[in-house]
């Protein structure tokens, strides 16, 4: 009698988990690239890892727009805090946004994506930063979280270790919830 309840309490559990995950996958209508298309605040801090051990800590806005079929530009503003550079507290007494850049991004079904970022070169360098990132999508679409995977400096050759991460957030109003 004991086994008979014990197995139909399994069985029961497990037809409902399997019913559950389907309302879900149902629920669910996946991500392509049109799910991230309109403007994103970002705030990224992280952390550069300098060739002669010091760690150099950046702390930053961007403000970057999607288009909804795989292009993207930005404008941002980072401060940077290198040993024996900037003082603490990161004083700037030009304060200005980085403008004209530009990229790419893909979105896969299961909202996951990658992206990259260009920057135009600056005086006296032959390439700009190319920034590489790797993100997850949350609330709708609404909500991006990223890490960098690969920060090349302008005129670098390349990449140099980096810990870098985003959180950005859709901007306007957000939409009713439909029944």
């Amino acid at each position: 009698m004991k086994y008979s309840v014990l197995k139909a309490t399994v069985v029961g559990l497990f037809v409902l988990g399997v019913m559950g995950g389907a309302v879900r996958a149902q629920d669910y209508d996946g991500c392509s690239d049109s799910t991230l298309k309109g403007d994103y605040g970002f705030t990224l801090a992280g952390q550069i890892l300098n060739k002669d051990g010091t760690i150099s800590t950046r702390n930053g806005v961007a403000m970057t727009h999607f288009e909804g079929n795989g292009k993207l530009s930005q404008i941002d503003y980072v401060m940077t805090l290198t040993p024996g550079g900037m003082s603490p507290g990161g004083i700037d007494l030009t304060p200005a946004f980085r403008t004209n850049e530009t990229g790419t991004y893909h979105v896969n079904p299961d909202c996951t994506g990658t992206a990259e970022i260009d920057f135009p070169a600056p005086p006296g360098a032959a390439s700009g930063a190319v920034i590489k990132l790797i993100f997850v999508l949350s609330n709708h679409g609404r909500t991006i979280h990223t890490v960098v995977t690969s920060l090349t400096p302008p005129g670098a050759p390349g990449p140099v270790p980096a810990v870098i991460h985003s959180d950005g957030w859709k901007l306007g109003a957000v939409p009713e919830e439909r029944d």
